[in-house]
Parts: C-alpha cells; structure tokens; sequence
C-alpha cells in the first residue's frame, strides 16, 4: 500500500487549505483510513478518520469545528480545513490500516507540511 498526500503549504492565519491523500495497491475496499499531523517538538496526533465499511467520520473535537473530512472513494480522502490558525502547523499524515473497525495506521505517507503564518 502507498499513500500520497498533497496539498500542503503556506496560508495566512484564517485561511482555508484542502489536502488530499491518494492510496494505491489497496486489496479490497475495507481500509480505515485517517488523518495525523505532527507539529514541530510534538507528538504525532490523530486528527480524524474515515471507515469505508461502515462510513463512519470521526473528527477529533479540537478541530472538528474546522475540519472536514470527506470519503470519496476507497482510494481517495480529503481534509478541508478552515479557519486555520498558527498552532495548526504541522506535518499532515495519511495513514490506512486494513480494517473494518480499527482506525491506527500501518502504512503511512510521506507527509505533507501545512504551515500557518502571516
């Protein structure tokens, strides 16, 4: 399995930024597949997921009021942030784990680093 994330970059304190997560070599469609950012001298830290057996989206409740996440196929899944403030800076990790319940990935993508500043 590999992932790769993209739409990362600089945006202004309140800004908007979408990142996309694109998976290949899935073996069936029963992937969990979720979100983790890490921000500089932190740990890794869920930010959501996405369960295509059951359809269910969990959002962690710090950001859940300015995050979405959105399904749109087995392979692909997209966070859409807004109202982006500075301590949202960070990596932005996609990871899978094949299963229908758990959500903790065992493949992980490179990564793609969100920066929020004036």
């Amino acid at each position: 399995v590999q992932l790769v994330e993209s739409g990362g970059g600089l945006v202004q304190p309140g800004g908007s930024l979408k990142l996309s997560c694109a998976a290949s070599g899935l073996t069936d469609g029963h992937y969990v597949m979720s979100w983790y950012r890490q921000a500089p001298g932190k740990e890794r830290e869920l930010v959501g997921f996405s369960n295509s057996v059951s359809g269910k989206i969990r959002i962690v409740d710090s950001v859940k009021d300015r995050f979405q996440i959105f399904r749109d196929s087995a392979e692909n899944m997209s966070l859409h942030m807004s109202n982006l403030k500075p301590e949202d800076t960070a990596v932005y990790y996609c990871g899978a784990r094949h299963s229908s319940f758990a959500y903790e990935p065992n493949f992980w993508g490179q990564g793609t680093q969100v920066t929020v500043s004036s």
